[in-house]
């Protein structure tokens, strides 16, 4: 059943040129579904050539909250992902997180 709370954001960046999944995607697109009112990340997915990989960054981003930026998670990949789209990742959840912010604000002003 849609849940009115639940909004999806999307993400993209360039991969780097001398990976697989440059050759076969060219660019990483990165969606999550976002709790609006917690700002909880409830899933993810995202353009890369391995289930692992996606099951990993999955792990990395599901069940952290957006509410007091972006911070934390960022630095968990940056820990814990060491493979090639590391840096597309975390530009394209920087690209939600805008989106997310500017989102919030707007249901909050046409709420009041």
């Amino acid at each position: 059943m849609f849940n009115k709370n639940i909004v999806l954001f999307s993400g993209s960046a360039k991969l780097p040129v001398d990976t697989a999944s440059f050759k076969k995607y060219k660019y990483i697109s990165l969606v999550v579904l976002i709790d609006m009112q917690s700002g909880e990340i409830v899933e993810v997915e995202y353009t890369v050539l391995t289930q692992l990989s996606r099951n990993f960054i999955a792990s990395l981003l599901v069940g952290n909250s957006l509410m007091n930026g972006i911070g934390e998670i960022v630095n968990s990949i940056s820990v814990y992902y060491q493979g090639d789209a590391r840096k597309a990742i975390i530009t394209s959840l920087r690209t939600i997180y805008a989106k997310y912010v500017v989102f919030h604000k707007n249901r909050k002003e046409a709420a009041s």
